[in-house]
């Protein structure tokens, strides 16, 4: 059996800014929630068993409080923050398992679910759908693996080596030393992609990076200037990391059993009639009936 688990967030994302909106009766804009419906019908209709659908309830989670530069919602438009919680109710009426997650990101929650489902004999593959790096780190060889729908394409160990230059396990690492500007954290001055994949290749993690280039047994260029900016910014690195790696203490499902689809719940006529969407239920009934 495959596990499928999808971040929410992402395709709220996709779709409010791929597509046009649309307007309920109220004058709502449902647009975006209404097409992540569609697709996640579209998932079960394509074989999907097990779904599981992750999602940020609050845009500043835990990490919020370990940087302040870290991303907020400011600035954000404000008929894609009132889906977020469309979406999830969405989602639940629809049948699917959903992880709004408060404290925690929807990665948080990804991963930890990845980790649950990854431990049972029953479970072939767990698919993580995404095109987030940094879930690139959850990645272990055959079994759980990146799906980035968009491109139909897998991403197994040797495809994150391929991408990033590093193994999965060191994915945190990595964006401790570049930084991520999605997520509002710089890095470390100096330290680009070719830099920190080639040195983290070699030693693997942070701690394991000797302070002194003139240690090092591998050539990089400016090596004694990148070996000085991590020596002198190691608190950094070593923070951004922390807020680059994934909490597996998310609160997620406690088996794979409970990602077993078994078809919609009856609020969701009332859902898809607010959204404007009569074939959701058309669409999940047959489906139901078929399983």
């Amino acid at each position: 059996m495959d596990v499928h688990l999808v971040d929410g967030t992402y395709e709220l994302f996709r779709q409010f800014f791929g597509r046009p909106g649309h307007r309920n009766a109220e004058g709502r804009e449902v647009g975006a929630t209404r097409a992540v419906l569609r697709d996640m019908l579209a998932m079960l209709d394509d074989g999907a068993t097990h779904i599981g659908v992750a999602t940020d309830s609050v845009i500043q989670s835990f990490r919020n409080d370990l940087y302040d530069g870290y991303k907020t919602g400011e600035g954000m438009d404000p008929e894609i923050v009132q889906q977020f919680p469309l979406l999830d109710d969405g989602l639940r009426a629809l049948g699917l398992v959903t992880y709004g997650m408060v404290a925690y990101e929807a990665d948080d929650a990804m991963g930890a679910a990845a980790a649950m489902a990854a431990a049972d004999p029953e479970v072939d593959r767990v698919l993580i759908c995404t095109p987030d790096k940094d879930m690139a780190q959850c990645v272990r060889q055959g079994k759980v693996l990146l799906f980035d729908r968009r491109k139909d394409k897998l991403y197994d160990v040797e495809d994150v080596v391929e991408k990033f230059g590093v193994r999965p396990e060191s994915i945190p690492d990595y964006l401790g030393l570049v930084g991520d500007t999605a997520d509002g954290f710089p890095g470390l001055p100096g330290w680009g992609a070719k830099s920190s994949s080639r040195v983290l290749a070699r030693y693997g993690h942070l701690e394991q990076i000797p302070l002194s280039a003139g240690q090092w047994d591998i050539t990089v260029r400016g090596g004694a200037k990148l070996a000085q900016t991590l020596a002198s910014h190691l608190d950094d690195a070593f923070l951004f990391r922390k807020i680059a790696t994934l909490a597996l203490d998310a609160p997620v499902s406690k088996s794979v059993a409970e990602l077993r689809w078994r078809g919609p719940t009856t609020e969701l006529s009332t859902f898809a009639a607010d959204l404007d969407a009569p074939d959701l239920v058309t669409k999940s009934n047959k489906l139901a009936g078929s399983r």
